[in-house]
């Protein structure tokens, strides 16, 4: 498996590179490329710290694995590819975001723009078979990403973490809540975002608490695509 991290995000991930769950992680994604199809290519497995810059980190947007139907994950949690229909979970965070800070539904679900403002959209587990979710869980993705959120958790100035749902919550652990501010909620997924997602406006909250820790707000419309 090809690591390619910018220099800022290697130095203070890259000893995980070293060690032997790593090594035993990246065969196994080696030969699953080799045996299935895998998602999101292989180009694109880092997209979330190749996008926002380990020092431009405001909020921490904590996913679970990637999308596992046809060109829809591209590296960023919840984001889907230009041109690819927006799945569940994502129409109901569009519907949240319209209803909390009255952002217009847009004609895409390419969700860069939130990246490029500092929103680290890190997925658990990197990689997945496609067609069958959670495929990879289990074989070392989670141990390098909970480095990467302990690593946000020694910022030297204050991240809000996005923590929807049970998997998400059990990370607040690795979090040093005397420093950084938690949002956390039901998940948007279908199955669960009336039972506490919808109504719970995450995104106004998380602009007050990046106001209130002298940081700029993110402007969470996403554009139109022709």
């Amino acid at each position: 498996m090809r690591v390619d991290l910018p220099d800022d995000w290697n130095t203070v991930v890259g000893d995980e590179f070293e060690k032997p769950y790593f090594s035993k992680l990246s065969d196994f994604v080696d030969t699953e490329r080799r045996e299935h199809t895998v998602f999101p290519p292989e180009a694109d497995v880092f997209n979330a710290m190749k996008t926002t810059p380990y020092q431009r980190v405001s909020v921490l947007l904590l996913g679970q694995d990637p999308y596992h139907d046809d060109n829809q994950a591209h590296g960023l949690c919840f984001s889907v590819r230009p041109g690819i229909p927006p799945p569940p979970s994502l129409v109901n965070i569009f519907k949240e975001l319209k209803a909390d800070l009255g952002c217009s539904i847009p004609n895409n679900g390419y969700l860069i723009k939130w990246a490029e403002q500092g929103v680290l959209m890190l997925n658990t587990v990197l990689t997945v078979r496609a067609h069958e979710p959670n495929s990879h869980k289990g074989k070392g993705w989670e141990t390098f990403t909970d480095a990467a959120i302990r690593a946000v958790s020694a910022h030297e100035t204050p991240v809000v973490f996005v923590l929807w749902g049970g998997n998400a919550q059990k990370k607040a652990a690795l979090i040093d809540t005397t420093r950084h501010t938690i949002v956390q909620s039901a998940h948007p997924s279908p199955l669960s975002a009336r039972n506490g997602f919808f109504g719970s406006r995450p995104f106004s909250r998380i602009n007050e608490s990046l106001s209130n820790g002298g940081r700029p707000e993110i402007d969470w419309q996403i554009p139109n695509l022709p």
